[in-house]
């Protein structure tokens, strides 16, 4: 759903399960989450954007994929 997330965490080598405990949730919760099947927190996206792509900006981490077969 987050295209962009996806490519900059494997660019990093990060893995959901490095992000998850950093938000206090469990791994297959955030998979949820930025799958779209459960709703992804504006606070839990700040963390994500300022611990790990401080110079990246919001919009373009979470711009959605424009295809929903994708």
């Amino acid at each position: 759903m987050y295209p962009n997330l996806a490519a900059e965490l494997a660019r990093k080598g990060l893995k959901q399960k490095d992000i998850a405990p950093i938000l206090g949730i469990r791994p297959a919760t955030l998979s949820s989450k930025l799958s779209g099947k459960s709703p992804l927190l504006l606070d839990e996206a700040f963390t994500i954007q300022k611990t790990f792509f401080p110079n990246s900006s919001l919009d373009y981490l979470f711009e959605k994929s424009d295809s929903k077969t994708a």
